[in-house]
């Protein structure tokens, strides 16, 4: 197996391709870890929740990172992080047009909004559902994609750990 450092234009293309991602924040030296619905639109992600853990800690800690990954054989993957910096749109004046270029590029995805929702229904304290529209504006990227080796080597012996059944 090889191991390739990714082009940006790789990494943009895993990322339209990606279903969901995860988006990693921290607060007080805690790191949290969500998975996530967005959407990648030139230097911006894209996405929305409602008020809680993740919303509180990136409005504390604004550093995020976003992965996604994927997985197609044991030689055949590829994996993205991208660091960004959280950009909250709140339903103001200034924010309308931002706010509304969100909304349309989620809107593609039909249940974009269904995440977020359900977990909100599912808890037992007061929640609110106010949608929270955010991004994340992309610093940089980097991302790994493995590819088999061409060349066929030894058959390793059975009993060795390295060898795959």
């Amino acid at each position: 197996m090889f191991i390739h450092e990714m082009t940006e234009i790789e990494c943009r293309e895993a990322l339209r391709d990606a279903d969901v991602a995860r988006l990693a924040c921290s607060n007080n030296n805690q790191p949290y870890i969500v998975p996530i619905s967005f959407v990648l639109d030139r230097e911006y992600i894209y996405s929305f929740a409602t008020d809680g853990q993740k919303i509180e800690w990136m409005r504390a800690n604004p550093s995020v990172c976003i992965e996604v990954d994927r997985r197609d054989a044991y030689d055949r993957w590829h994996s993205v992080i991208v660091f960004g910096h959280y950009e909250e749109l709140p339903d103001l004046l200034e924010f309308e047009a931002a706010r509304s270029h969100a909304y349309s590029l989620l809107s593609e995805s039909v249940t974009w909004w269904e995440p977020a929702a359900v977990g909100v229904s599912h808890r037992d304290s007061a929640h609110s559902m106010v949608p929270i529209v955010y991004r994340i504006r992309i610093e940089h990227m980097t991302g790994h994609r493995a590819s088999p080796d061409t060349v066929q080597l030894e058959k390793p012996h059975p009993h060795h750990w390295w060898s795959r059944s």
